[in-house]
Formats: structure tokens, C-alpha cells, sequence
């Protein structure tokens, strides 16, 4: 059957008549193929997009990794614009976007690798589009050059500490000087097996290795800096994607709050955002991971020349802050996951406070929060779209909300 493709799917599928699904097409291409419960799983391209370019990578063909490499630099800019734009339509919103940061190629410093034994060795990568097939992905051009030149290391990691039970999950990060790795679903420590790894990590190039939850071995601090300050995360906790991507969402944050003395960081992580703040603002960090924050105040209490960094640990869904909490800061920096904020942004529309820095890895919530703020009184003063998870149909925006005088 021949299809013509319509448009993009929010998963990065072009979309045809039906609806149709087929992956790796772009809108305006004539495509053939089998269309199985309404997917064409194979399409061949009859009639090509002037947007379409050769994919960079010669993994792309089978990787699950990333779904848009097939397309030009300016039709995914320009795409990703567009879903931000059409989430906030749906809200009766019109909004400027100022601008969109890509982050590069060879630029994401975290990856969850999968990793299974055979009898020669170990495949490592990652698994094909809606597939249990593992490829492995040596070549790989979204990750860092710290974390492929660790691939084979990582192989090697797999061959000593995979079952035949299924597949072993590795968190790898890159931080100053190595990597952390972080590894489940793989063989349970006995005694024997505890002297294996930590035998193995000297001479690996791993930080910090961390098998189901429990310290192996460390050679020295796996630390990320946010702003001056030193930050050791507990394994395999929420990093923004890349250095770059963070450096565009820290700038944004820092015009968003602009003089503001006295900042609350909703959502804060690790200290991503409360950290560069303090360098000019009292911050008040909170986040329901208990680890999260005693990372963020060890780190604080290490770095010099920043004011004062408080913690919080407390479940924002169930427990937002509220108008009386909120009253004693000049401006919020709120960064949910991709569920949104509705209860927390509830009390923020009733709350006194002027400034929001708001930063969004999902653009329907973000849209559907948003509305509650304009309906409340606050404006929109500017909005940018943050594509740090480069080739894929993931987009962030930063916004600065003010309340109207």
C-alpha cells in the first residue's frame, strides 16, 4: 500500500491517512510498505522530503535511541517549536517563542544501557523501536565521547556481572575524571563476586561503581558541578541530559528570578538551579528525595562564597507549599516532571508571589499549568524551547511568569 505522510506524531512516527503510522518518514513523502494493525513497520521512501538528510550514525537503522535523525537540523527545530506551540493553543494560549537551544551531537552525559551475555562475549546498547531486540552501539553519536570510550569497559562489565536470566540495566553517567555506573537486574553479591568487581573497577575508568543499590567501589568523588559547588548525586539520580542543555535552562533561571534576594526552588533535585541561585539569592530547595537534598546541602556546605541554601524534603503532589509558605520568597523556580505541578501550581496562582522560572519536559502539562497562572493574574513574559535530547520527540521549555501589577 502506498501512503502519503500527513504529519508527526508526538512520538516523532509521520502520520498518514487512517491514522498510519510509519517511522523514519517525514511529512509530504509518498511511502510503500505492509501496514500491520494500522503501523507500517518497514516503509520505503517513493518520494523523498527535501527535509530528509542521512541519518549521521550507522546504528540508526535498528537503535531504539533516536527517532529523527532522518530529518534536517532546521525541520526538528522548527517541529519542536511547533509542538510547544500547538500544546499551548489547545489552552487558548499565544505566546512568541524566543528562542531554540539544540544541544549537540556527541553531547548526552547520561545513558541506561542494557546488557545481556552470549557465549562469545556480551551485546551492549540498547533496544530496537518497539523491539526486545538488543543492538549493541559502539559507534553511538548522541552519547558523550566520555561514555563510548568507556563502551568496551562497560562489555566487560556485563561479562562478569550478567545473569542468563534476562537483561543487566546500566546507568552510566559521566563525571569529572570517569564514569558512574550504577547496575541492575545483574548477578547477587556473595562474597566471591564482591571481590570480582571491586578487583575490576581499579583500572576501569569508573568513578563509583554501584551494584543493586550498594556501593562496590570508588575512585574518588563522582561529582557534578552545579555552579561552584562540588555535588556527589546519590546513583542514578535525575541529571539534566546534557552540559549544555543545563547551562541554557541555569541562564534561564537566572533572568527569570533577575535581583530576586529570596528564592524557592520547587522540585530541585539535586541543586541544578538552587545552587548557581545562591551565588546572588537565599534559596530554599525542596524535593521529596531525602538523598537528593542531603547531596545538595553537603555540596553547599563544601562551596564558598554563596548565601545561605536551605533543604526541604517533601512531597510536592501531596504536600504543595502553600500562600503563607510561599510569602516569604521574592521568586519560584519550579521544575516538575512530566506529570506537571496542578496542585502546587494551584497554590502559586493563589500565593502573592511575582516571579515564576518555570521549566517544563512536557509541553501539554506545562501548557495546562501555565493557563491556571494566566487565569490567576501572572503573564507570560517570554518562553524558549530547550531541545537537549537531540533526534528524539522529547522537547523542554523555560519560561518566566509575572504577576501583573
Amino acid at each position: 500500500m502506498q501512503l502519503t505522510i500527513e504529519r508527526l506524531g508526538h512520538q516523532g512516527d509521520g502520520i498518514g491517512q487512517g491514522p498510519i503510522y510509519a517511522a523514519q518518514t517525514l511529512p509530504g513523502e509518498v511511502v510503500e510498505g505492509d501496514i500491520v494493525d494500522g503501523r507500517m513497520s518497514k516503509p520505503r521512501i517513493l518520494t523523498p522530503s527535501e527535509d530528509r538528510v542521512k541519518a549521521p550514525c550507522r546504528h540508526y537503522s535498528v537503535c531504539g535511541g533516536c527517532s529523527l535523525q532522518h530529518a534536517s537540523d532546521d525541520f526538528v527545530s522548527n517541529w519542536k517549536r511547533d509542538v510547544v506551540v500547538t500544546a499551548l493553543k489547545h489552552q487558548g494560549i499565544f505566546a512568541k517563542i524566543t528562542a531554540v537551544h539544540t544541544s549537540p551531537p556527541q553531547s548526552r552525559r547520561r545513558a541506561v544501557f542494557h546488557g545481556k551475555r552470549t557465549k562469545n562475549g556480551a551485546h551492549l546498547g540498547l533496544f530496537g523501536r518497539a523491539s526486545d531486540i538488543l543492538h549493541d552501539i559502539p559507534s553511538c553519536k548522541l552519547m558523550s565521547a566520555s561514555i563510548m570510550s568507556g563502551f568496551e569497559t562497560l562489555r566487560s562489565l556485563v561479562v562478569l556481572g550478567a545473569t542468563r536470566r534476562g537483561h543487566m540495566t546500566l546507568t552510566v553517567t559521566e563525571v569529572a575524571g570517569g564514569l558512574d555506573v550504577s547496575v541492575e537486574n545483574g548477578k547477587d553479591l556473595d562474597l566471591k563476586f564482591r571481590s570480582e568487581l571491586a578487583s575490576f573497577v581499579p583500572n576501569s575508568g569508573l568513578i563509583r561503581l554501584v551494584w543493586q543499590g550498594e556501593v562496590i567501589a570508588q575512585n574518588g568523588l563522582p561529582y557534578q558541578l552545579f555552579g561552584s559547588a562540588k555535588v556527589v548525586p546519590p546513583a542514578g539520580a535525575f541529571l539534566q541530559a546534557t552540559s549544555h542543555g543545563e547551562a541554557v535552562l541555569v541562564d534561564a533561571m537566572r533572568r527569570a528570578v533577575g535581583d530576586a534576594k529570596s528564592v524557592v526552588d520547587l522540585f530541585a533535585g539535586c541543586g541544578t538551579f538552587s545552587l548557581p541561585l545562591a551565588q546572588t539569592a537565599r534559596v530554599h530547595a525542596v524535593e521529596d528525595v531525602r538523598e537528593m537534598m542531603e547531596a545538595l546541602e553537603a555540596g553547599w556546605r563544601e562551596a564558598l562564597g554563596l548565601k545561605q541554601v536551605t533543604t526541604e524534603t517533601r512531597d510536592l503532589f501531596r504536600r504543595p507549599l502553600l500562600p503563607d509558605e510561599l510569602a516569604k520568597f521574592e521568586a519560584v523556580v519550579i521544575d516538575p516532571p512530566r506529570a506537571g505541578a496542578a496542585a502546587q501550581i494551584a497554590e502559586l496562582a493563589k500565593s502573592e508571589i511575582g516571579v515564576i522560572g518555570f521549566v517544563s519536559c512536557n509541553p501539554v502539562t506545562f501548557a495546562r499549568d501555565a493557563r491556571v497562572l494566566l487565569d490567576a493574574g501572572f503573564v507570560l513574559d517570554w518562553l524558549e524551547v530547550v531541545d537537549q535530547f537531540r533526534w528524539s520527540s522529547h522537547v523542554e521549555v523555560a519560561a518566566r511568569f509575572a504577576r501583573m501589577s
